[in-house]
């Protein structure tokens, strides 16, 4: 589907999550105050485009290992934009008859997927994906058949849930509310003082764009709880079954991923 240029609200511009992860991906819905934001977070940690990169590259290394297996539902919390690789585009290029509803708490952002993403197979629900029962009882989120295994995508979005909020509690309510045998996709920013720029990074994030909320693995894997982790387990976000051939990554890993399956006899 042709792009429709980058999404705009009402008041002065301001950064948006979305458009600066798209701006750092190399698309074109972002405006100057996304692509100032981002420089300076940039010029903090000159690796953090890759990392993002590498975020993404391991959200289409899930989705097709997870449609390999047959699962043919997909609900994505904190889409972003629906451009670059979102997992609609990722299923049709394999050809996947697939369902996935985008969720994402910005109004802005979900009303630009609304006229972007393609009228059958894909929905869009704009909800804060703290809130369970406004994200599955959204009329949208009807696309999927509960009865049966969803891939929940959680993927660099746990990092903007507060500590209060209980991000681990947050994920084990998806977790007890999906079918057997459904999957929950994992990526979170890593808490690690010997990585260079991350506290200056984060804090640029956290006063320009959305506070940002570092953890260590510990934590991170605190998340997983209740989960049969699929190989190679809970991974800097590169070792996530790299595709066949691929170069190991030299840069720094700045985050952890991870896939876990519910219990297919709950």
């Amino acid at each position: 589907m042709e792009d429709t240029g980058p999404p705009s609200g009402n008041g002065p511009p301001r950064p948006r999550i979305a458009c600066v992860y798209d701006y750092f991906l190399g698309g074109k819905c972002n405006i100057d105050a996304d692509r100032q934001a981002a420089r300076a977070i940039a010029e903090a940690m000159p690796d953090l485009p890759d990392v993002l990169r590498a975020n993404r590259a391991f959200v289409g290394r899930a989705v097709r290992a997870l449609a390999d297996a047959g699962i043919r539902q997909f609900l994505d919390l904190g889409s972003g934009l629906a451009v670059n690789g979102a997992v609609h585009e990722i299923t049709a290029d394999m050809g996947v008859d697939a369902r996935v509803v985008c969720v994402d708490n910005d109004p802005v952002v979900t009303a630009y997927n609304r006229r972007r993403v393609p009228r059958r197979g894909v929905a869009v629900v704009h909800a804060d994906l703290r809130d369970l029962d406004a994200v599955l009882s959204a009329p949208e989120s009807a696309l999927l058949d509960r009865t049966r295994p969803v891939a929940v995508l959680m993927t660099a979005v746990l990092h903007f849930v507060p500590h209060a909020d209980d991000p681990a509690a947050v994920v084990a309510r998806y977790r007890d509310a999906l079918a057997p045998g459904s999957c929950i996709v994992l990526s979170h920013a890593e808490d690690n003082r010997r990585l260079p720029g991350t506290y200056q990074a984060a804090r640029l994030y956290s006063k320009d764009i959305a506070p940002i909320h570092l953890r260590t693995r510990t934590e991170i894997a605190a998340m997983l709880a209740g989960l049969d982790l699929l190989a190679p387990g809970l991974v800097p976000i590169p070792d996530w079954r790299p595709d066949a051939g691929a170069r190991p990554s030299t840069a720094p890993s700045y985050g952890f991923a991870a896939v876990g399956r519910t219990d297919r006899q709950r």
